[in-house]
């Protein structure tokens, strides 16, 4: 049984992703200035746009997919939480081979990053008690959205100021600093996952393979449901590729940490982040060759 199944993650590999996550969120913030904040502030509308996609209508497509399908509670979970989670860190490099709109893909990642403190444990535990299998879990679990909301605030917040405040003030050093450490990053995040994945390679082919149709369209879902979202709200070809890839690109490496910090290691729920980690990235990248081919009107 897939859900009582337990992923081998010791607390040093916990440690070490936790030290990972922070690193990519760093490489991403050190992309943004005070000034692109600011500039979102004068004009919205592709922000909430974008916003209202990754938290909203991901989420609410989510339950529909798993009411529809009916996974075992820790594989639904699974998906509930990576839909929970704000946007990957490769969305930025992506909406950019894209040829979308970079600036705003960075700072939606910065937007929703700083949302995910509340925003995150709130749509885990509403999506999550909605559908009574996944919520017997969570009553089982005893899950502290405090507790989701401070983890989620130290790897990702922190090392978003962090990033911002020293581009602002030695923006030299960034330069040098942001080509190489977001592949560093990224190499290194990849290798992980795949390390892990090895270290339970029976696991993961005994129920992968239930898996990862479930995974393939939920990732669907969130590409075309972004895609829907912008083009329903009338935004430009260019604001609309970057939130297509915004919603479309969740942060498994979030998910991951939240899965063995609270709910250890449940298989269901790490086979689906782990899977996302990888699909999301392949799919994300086929998406951008193929939109990328032809210019966004702006």
């Amino acid at each position: 049984m897939i859900d009582e199944a337990i992923v081998d993650f010791s607390s040093s590999s916990l440690m070490a992703l936790n030290a990972i996550l922070a690193v990519v969120m760093f490489s991403i913030a050190i992309d943004l200035k005070p000034s692109d904040f600011r500039a979102l502030v004068r004009a919205p509308k592709p922000l909430i746009v974008g916003l209202v996609s990754q938290f909203l209508l991901l989420p609410a497509l989510t339950f529909v997919l798993v009411i529809l399908a009916r996974p075992q509670a820790s594989v639904a979970l699974g998906l509930i939480l990576v839909a929970a989670c704000p946007g990957g860190n490769i969305s930025n490099f992506i909406t950019h081979r894209a040829g979308g709109n970079a600036a705003l893909s960075v700072s939606m990642t910065a937007f929703a990053t700083v949302g995910a403190i509340g925003l995150t444990p709130l749509n885990i535990a509403f999506w999550g008690s909605m559908y009574a299998p996944s919520a017997q879990i969570l009553k089982a679990t005893h899950v502290d959205p405090v507790s989701i909301a401070i983890t989620v605030g130290l790897m990702l917040v922190l090392p978003l100021v962090l990033g911002v405040t020293l581009n602002a003030r030695r923006p030299a050093l960034t330069a040098l600093l942001r080509g190489p450490l977001q592949w560093v990053s990224m190499g290194i995040f990849v290798a992980f996952i795949l390390l892990a994945l090895a270290a339970n390679w029976d696991l993961f082919l005994a129920f992968a393979g239930g898996i990862a149709g479930l995974v393939i369209v939920h990732n669907a879902l969130g590409f075309g449901g972004g895609f829907a979202l912008a083009t329903l709200a009338g935004l430009s070809p260019f604001d609309r590729r970057a939130i297509t890839i915004e919603t479309g690109i969740q942060n498994s490496g979030l998910g991951l940490v939240l899965i063995f910090g609270f709910f250890g290691g449940l298989g269901g729920m790490a086979i689906v982040a782990a899977f996302w980690g990888i699909w999301h990235a392949i799919a994300g990248l086929t998406l951008a060759s193929i939109m990328g081919r032809t210019e966004a009107r702006q």
